[in-house]
């Protein structure tokens, strides 16, 4: 199994803490590091595919809809001020969306004068010990994120 079929385990036998909500194609968790406060991934269901490209256009219109929904609630739950999306594969080829909230300064004198994507931060930093939420804190996120997904989810119908 890969890293990202393994989650979906947990969210299956009910032991993923960071697990926020399941949608038609896949499952809405919060990031375990969250130095990009409101971090969040939004995890196909199945491992079936590799690449957007290979599923049919129903479902990919779906899984996109879907990513955008996702990404709209962290918008309106975490209030960054703009959205990164990323959806890569060379370490988990299982599809899956990083959904990074982003403000001035958070990747602070790296990159371009501190603007640049989130992966010219250092990972020894972005990943570091103190940058997980306590039990207290990740309850109070994944409500606060699942309260603006019902409310985007319920706007689109």
């Amino acid at each position: 199994m890969c890293l990202i079929c393994d989650r979906i385990e947990m969210i299956k036998n009910g032991e993923n803490p960071y697990f926020v909500k399941e949608l038609e194609t896949g499952y809405v968790v919060i990031g375990d590091n969250q130095h990009f406060y409101g971090y969040a991934l939004f995890l196909y269901k199945n491992h079936k595919y590799t690449e957007l490209f290979e599923m049919d256009i129903k479902e990919r219109t779906l899984f996109m809809q879907e990513m955008t929904m996702v990404a709209e609630a962290v918008k309106r739950a975490f209030g960054p001020e703009k959205m990164n999306y990323e959806l890569l594969g060379m370490g988990d080829a299982h599809l899956h969306w990083h959904l990074y909230p982003r403000r001035s300064g958070d990747i602070e004198n790296y990159g371009n004068k501190g603007k640049g994507p989130v992966w010219w931060y250092p990972m020894e930093k972005m990943y570091a010990e103190e940058n997980k939420p306590d039990a207290k804190e990740l309850e109070a996120m994944k409500k606060r994120f699942l309260e603006e997904l019902d409310k985007v989810l319920t706007a689109a119908g």
